[in-house]
C-alpha cells in the first residue's frame, strides 16, 4: 500500500511539473499529434497521459520524463521516441504503454503464425508505411499487428485494404518490420524480373537466339533473379541453395539449419538463363551442360561476404546446381561453444594437446566438422608452434596460422599439398579433409614422424572412421600406432525458444525414447512454429559428440582387424558416450525433439 501511495505521489509530481513547465512557456509550443501522444489535457477521460503511464509502471522516472519533455520542446520528436532513443524505456515498454493509452491489445509478433491471405492485403509498401502487417482472419473480423496508433487515418486504411472490421494490436516497431522483411519476400521485384524475362525470352527465343545468352547480360531480368535468391538465402541464414530443374518449373530450396524448404518456385524457361548466369559468376563453362563442374566465385549480398561454391550435373529435366555459402564474416566457435559435454571437453582437450598423433573428426556431410576442426585449431595455436593447413575452401582466415588453399588446376590437390606442407618445418597440421589412400596415408607418416596431425572424413560415427581407415588401404597396425582418438559428431536443430509448447510425442517416439535409454518425462516440449523460426519450431543448431581414445585396448582390436560391433561394444564399455546418449540428454534437456533425434542421430 506504501509503494502504491509513493508511485500515485511520484504521478502527481509528475503532471504537476509538466503543467507548471507550459504555464511558465517553456519551450516551443506542443503540436495536436504531440498532445495526443503525451494528452496533458485529455478531454476524454479514458484517454491516460503516456508519461503518466510509464512513469506508473516504474519504467522510467519523473525526471527522465521531464527531460525527455525539454528535449521534446526543442526537436519536436515523440516523448516515446526520445525516451526510446536515449535508452530510459525499451520498445516493449512502448508498445505496451500505447497499446493502454489507446486501448488496444499487444502482440507479440515473433510467436505468431501470420495467415498468408491476410499479410497478402497490405503490398508491402502500405505495410512499410502505416507499419502494420496481417496477422489473421477472426470470424468477419480482420486482425493486424501496428507498430504506431498515432498514424493519422490508420484504422481507417486498413479497413479500407482489408474490406472488413479490423481489431488493431499493438507489436514494438523493429518486430513489425522484420515480420515485413520475412513475410513480403521480394515478390514485387521477382514479379517484374519474370515479367521482364519473358518478354525477351520470347524475343530471342523467336529469332533463334540461344537461351543462355541472357545470362551473359548484366542488366538481364536473370541477374536480378540471382541477386534475390542469394538475398533471401542470406536472410534464412542458410548453408546451402539448391536450383531444381523440373518438368513444369524451377524449384528453388535453401538448406536451413540442416534441413531443405522450398522458399521459391520459377518458370521452367528461366531454367537454363539461371544456371548459365551463375556459370558466368563462378568462371565455369556455359556450353558445357552435359559433365558435372565445379566452381567458386565471391559475392557481396546486404554487406555481407560471401564464399559460394558452386557445383553443376545433368538431370533428366536439366542441369542441377547446388551453391554452398561460406559468410566470411561469421564468427567461429570456440570449443566450450560447440556443445560438447564437460567430461567429454576434457577429454578431446587433453588428446589435442600431445605432441604428435593423429586426431579425426567424423560424420556425414555438413554435420560441422570444420566448425570442430577450427575451434581445435584456435585452442592449440601459440607462437612457440608452426601451424600450417591445407583446404578446400579456406573458410575462416587465422591472422597468425599459414593456411593453404587447395587449387587443382595449379596441381595443388591435398595430397600433393600435404607433400610440400611437410617440407615447411610444420608442428601441427590441419587436413580439410582425408578423401583418398594418398592423402591418409601422408598424414599417417607425418603423425608418426613427430607431427600432430587433425583432419576429417566422411563415417557414421567414431567407431566407424577406424574401419573407413582400413577400407583405404591403410594397415591397420600404422592406423593404431598413429590415430591418438577421433570425434563422431552430427547437428541437431534446438528448439525455437520464441514458439516452445508441450506435445505429446507419437507412440513410436516414444518407444524410441525408451529403447534409446531417456528418463522418463511428464512433459515434452517442442516448437509450435512462428515468425522467427520460418514456422519450423527450430532455430539454430547444436553439436552431439562421441568422443572416442584410441586406448590400448582399441588398438589391440584394430591390429587384429575386429568387426565393427567388436570396436564399438569395446567403446562403450570404457566409457564412451555415444551419438544416441547424447542426442538422448538433449530431449531429456528439452534442448531438441524425439523426431529431430530420429532425423539426425539415429543408429540401428
Amino acid at each position: 500500500m506504501a509503494r502504491l501511495r509513493s508511485r500515485r505521489s511520484a504521478v502527481d509530481e509528475f503532471a504537476a511539473e509538466v503543467e507548471s513547465r507550459l504555464s511558465r512557456g517553456d519551450g516551443l509550443p506542443l503540436t495536436n499529434e504531440d498532445r495526443m501522444l503525451i494528452d496533458l489535457n485529455a478531454e476524454s477521460p479514458e484517454r491516460i497521459q503516456l508519461g503518466r503511464l510509464l512513469v506508473e509502471r516504474s519504467a522510467v522516472s519523473v525526471d527522465q520524463v521531464t527531460g525527455a519533455l525539454a528535449v521534446q520542446s526543442s526537436s519536436g520528436h515523440r516523448l516515446g521516441e526520445i525516451l526510446l532513443a536515449d535508452g530510459s524505456i525499451t520498445e516493449q515498454s512502448l508498445a505496451s504503454a500505447l497499446a493502454d493509452q489507446f486501448g488496444l491489445g499487444t502482440i507479440e509478433l515473433p510467436r505468431a503464425k501470420l495467415d498468408r491471405e491476410t499479410i497478402d492485403l497490405l503490398t508491402p509498401d502500405d505495410a512499410r508505411s502505416l507499419c502494420a502487417i496481417g496477422i489473421r482472419r477472426d470470424d468477419d473480423r480482420v486482425e493486424f499487428a501496428i507498430g504506431d496508433p498515432v498514424i493519422e487515418g490508420l484504422k481507417n486504411a486498413l479497413i479500407s485494404h482489408a474490406h472488413a472490421p479490423v481489431r488493431l494490436l499493438v507489436a514494438t516497431k523493429s518486430d513489425i518490420m522484420e515480420a515485413i522483411d520475412r513475410s513480403y519476400i521480394d515478390t514485387g521485384e521477382i514479379g517484374d524480373a519474370l515479367r521482364d524475362f519473358e518478354e525477351r525470352f520470347g524475343d530471342r527465343h523467336r529469332t533463334g537466339e540461344p537461351a543462355q545468352q541472357v545470362a551473359v547480360d548484366e542488366n538481364a531480368p536473370v541477374v536480378r533473379v540471382v541477386n534475390l535468391i542469394l538475398e533471401r538465402a542470406m536472410r534464412d541464414r542458410a548453408s546451402d541453395v539448391h536450383i531444381d530443374p523440373r518438368a513444369d518449373r524451377v524449384r528453388i530450396r535453401v538448406r536451413t539449419d540442416g534441413a531443405l524448404h522450398e522458399v521459391m518456385s520459377l518458370p521452367a524457361s528461366m531454367a537454363v538463363s539461371l544456371v548459365s548466369r551463375i556459370k558466368v559468376m563462378a568462371d565455369m563453362n556455359i556450353v558445357e551442360r552435359r559433365r558435372p563442374q565445379d566452381g567458386k566465385l565471391e559475392v557481396t549480398v546486404n554487406g555481407r561476404d560471401l564464399d559460394v561454391r558452386v557445383a553443376t550435373a545433368a538431370t533428366v529435366y536439366g542441369e542441377k546446381c547446388v551453391l554452398r555459402l561460406l559468410d566470411k564474416t561469421r564468427a567461429f566457435l570456440g570449443l566450450t561453444e560447440l556443445g560438447m559435454a564437460g567430461d567429454q571437453l576434457a577429454v578431446y582437450e587433453s588428446l589435442i594437446q600431445a605432441p604428435y598423433g593423429m586426431v579425426m573428426c567424423a560424420g556425414p556431410t555438413g554435420s560441422g566438422k570444420t566448425t570442430t576442426l577450427y575451434a581445435t585449431l584456435a585452442a592449440i595455436d601459440n607462437d612457440e608452434l608452426n601451424v600450417v593447413t591445407i583446404e578446400d575452401p579456406v573458410e575462416y582466415v587465422f591472422p597468425n596460422i599459414n593456411q593453404i588453399q587447395i587449387n587443382e588446376q595449379a596441381g595443388i590437390t591435398f595430397a600433393n599439398g600435404l607433400r610440400s606442407v611437410l617440407r615447411l618445418d610444420p608442428d601441427s597440421i590441419l587436413i580439410g579433409e582425408i578423401r583418398d589412400v594418398d592423402t591418409a596415408r601422408i598424414a599417417v607418416q607425418a603423425a608418426l614422424t613427430g607431427h600432430f596431425v587433425m583432419s576429417s572424413l566422411h563415417a557414421t560415427d567414431a567407431t566407424s572412421a577406424l574401419h573407413r581407415f582400413m577400407d583405404m588401404g591403410i594397415e591397420p597396425f600404422l592406423i593404431a600406432s598413429s590415430l591418438m582418438g577421433v570425434v563422431g559428431q552430427r547437428l541437431v536443430r534446438k528448439i525455437c525458444e520464441h514458439c516452445i509448447e508441450p506435445y505429446a510425442p507419437t507412440v513410436d517416439e516414444l518407444a524410441f525414447y525408451e529403447k534409446a535409454g531417456g528418463s522418463p518425462k511428464e512433459k515434452f516440449l517442442r516448437g509450435a512454429g512462428c515468425l522467427v523460426c520460418g514456422y519450423t519450431g527450430y532455430f539454430e543448431r547444436i553439436g552431439v559428440y562421441e568422443v572416442l581414445p584410441v586406448t590400448d585396448v582399441m588398438k589391440e582390436l584394430v591390429v587384429a582387424n575386429a568387426s565393427l560391433n567388436q570396436l564399438r561394444t569395446t567403446a562403450v564399455r570404457e566409457g564412451m558416450r555415444t551419438l544416441a546418449d547424447e542426442a538422448i540428454a538433449l530431449v531429456e534437456q528439452d534442448s531438441t525433439t524425439i523426431a529431430e533425434v530420429v532425423r539426425t542421430v539415429y543408429v540401428i
